[in-house]
């Protein structure tokens, strides 16, 4: 490893890399092997208002600096993670647990969304609307929201947290991350480094590593931060909003899925198979947008199966930093635990083990579950891991039925011959996102992204995101002097 990564033992506050002043110490390890990666200091609430007041004068510096200057900065970001590109990739199968086939496809996601982030700088526009009032227009501004919290996640830690910190960045605003313990580096500390490597101003971009039970809740109540962006669970994701609601700030959640893939009668079954093992194992399932149910229509039920295992036989499972591997470690052996306790729960329900698959340590390789009912632990929450259940369907009406039996909604897959009808049925089920003949995890940097119901508020990427990071203001102009009835 280079200089780069050699020591993420510190937080990054205003510029400058510092030791944490809590008791408590945050230690990373590698899911694959065991092996501890660091240990940090970890950050105290006096760290955090520290960066919170720092990230508040950076933003006033940052918002009257000159066009030019800003998108000279986002050219020499662009060009640092390209430098940094092996280096980051490394970071992501260590510490998370990527296979290289995940993480390459992170890294890339994460330069377009900072591509796409840099052209924010010219696409804030305002308004000017006319007036009852004679004499008078409104003019009406867009503005940076100020200072943004972003909390990190662990399963796609580079490019999720990028998502809120390049388009927070480019509308004007500073950051403070809060990484999530599991990828302190991947999902914060790379970013100090990153920013600071750019030459953005020292406070644009802060990052604390703390413990959620000594900082969490005023990471998000602190009166400095207008917004919190966050990426995780429902549960926490539920608790994030209700702190910020008290606290009169916005949020922007994207929390946890359901998705469904729907395999009507008349689809390419071999394809379907194709997508649908992507969809579901790419990092071992733990993506939010992560295919959870298959629901078959019962005419190709027997088929599709049939393709599917032939399919994820032929899935590598073993050590992430092997090219060959697709489905690596799980980020933790409580994870292996609590989907192994559902797959027996679902059992004894009625599933079918159909390919069962070894476990050791964190790495799991990939289980079929078949005879599966949307009324099972496996259907009805959210595996986070590689675990494939299949749910026959009667037909069409029923497979849409059983895809709204979910209070999740963000992304889904419906595989169809024909395009138009599979778009008729997908407007029918309530999710924020879906996809014909495709798999469920797309994530574009200029379309809209997020959910419906419990998956979260709000929409990220592309003009999304513009409106997300900033408010309006309205400026009233009278042209000379009203005359008032006194």
């Amino acid at each position: 490893m280079n200089q780069l990564l050699q020591s993420f033992t510190k937080q990054f506050i205003n510029g400058q890399w510092r030791e944490g002043t809590s008791s408590g110490t945050i230690r990373n390890f590698n899911p694959y092997s065991g092996e501890e990666l660091l240990t940090i200091q970890a950050a105290s609430k006096d760290d955090l208002e520290e960066a919170y007041k720092s990230a508040q004068q950076a933003q006033l510096v940052w918002e009257d600096m000159s066009l030019g200057k800003k998108q000279q900065l986002f050219e020499r970001l662009v060009k640092v993670l390209e430098e940094k590109r092996e280096d980051i990739i490394e970071w992501l199968v260590k510490e998370s647990g990527s296979t290289l086939i995940k993480a390459r496809i992170e890294f890339e996601a994460s330069v377009t969304m900072v591509k796409e982030s840099a052209n924010f700088l010219t696409r804030i526009t305002g308004q000017i609307l006319p007036s009852y009032v004679p004499n008078k227009e409104h003019r009406i501004y867009r503005t940076a929201k100020g200072v943004i919290g972003v909390i990190g996640p662990w399963n796609f830690p580079f490019f999720l947290t990028m998502r809120s910190v390049a388009p927070a960045i480019a509308t004007g605003n500073s950051v403070v991350i809060k990484p999530a313990s599991y990828t302190s580096v991947t999902s914060g500390l790379l970013f100090g480094k990153i920013f600071e490597e750019a030459g953005f101003p020292a406070g644009l971009v802060n990052v604390i590593v703390g413990r959620g039970s000594e900082i969490g809740d005023a990471f998000v109540s602190h009166p400095i931060p207008s917004m919190i962006s966050f990426t995780g669970s429902t549960e926490v994701g539920r608790h994030i909003g209700e702190l910020a609601g008290k606290n009169l700030k916005d949020v922007a959640l994207e929390l946890g899925g359901n998705n469904v893939m729907l395999v009507l009668k008349d689809a390419n079954i071999e394809r379907a198979a194709k997508a649908a093992a992507f969809g579901k194992f790419l990092h071992q399932g733990q993506i939010c947008m992560a295919l959870n149910r298959i629901i078959v229509d019962q005419a190709v039920h027997d088929e599709f199966v049939e393709k599917f295992t032939e399919v994820v036989k032929g899935l590598k499972a073993g050590d992430p930093a092997d090219p060959a591997t697709f489905v690596g470690p799980l980020i933790n052996e409580e994870q292996v635990e609590r989907i192994k306790q559902e797959i027996e729960d679902s059992v004894a329900q009625g599933a079918r083990i159909h390919l069962e698959g070894t476990t050791v340590h964190c790495l799991m390789h990939p289980v079929i579950l078949t005879n599966v009912t949307n009324d099972m632990p496996i259907a009805q929450n959210e595996i986070f891991g590689p675990v494939a259940p299949i749910i026959k369907a009667v037909d069409e009406e029923d497979a849409i039925q059983i895809a709204n039996d979910s209070p999740y909604g963000l992304s889904g897959a419906v595989f169809t011959e024909n395009v138009h009808h599979g778009v008729e049925v997908a407007k029918k089920i309530k999710t924020g996102m879906i996809h014909i003949n495709d798999q469920s995890v797309n994530d574009e940097a200029h379309v809209p992204f997020g959910g419906e119901k419990d998956s979260g508020i709000g929409r990220f990427n592309g003009e999304w995101a513009i409106e997300k990071f900033t408010t309006v203001k309205w400026i009233g102009v009278q042209n000379g002097y009203r005359e008032y009835p006194i």
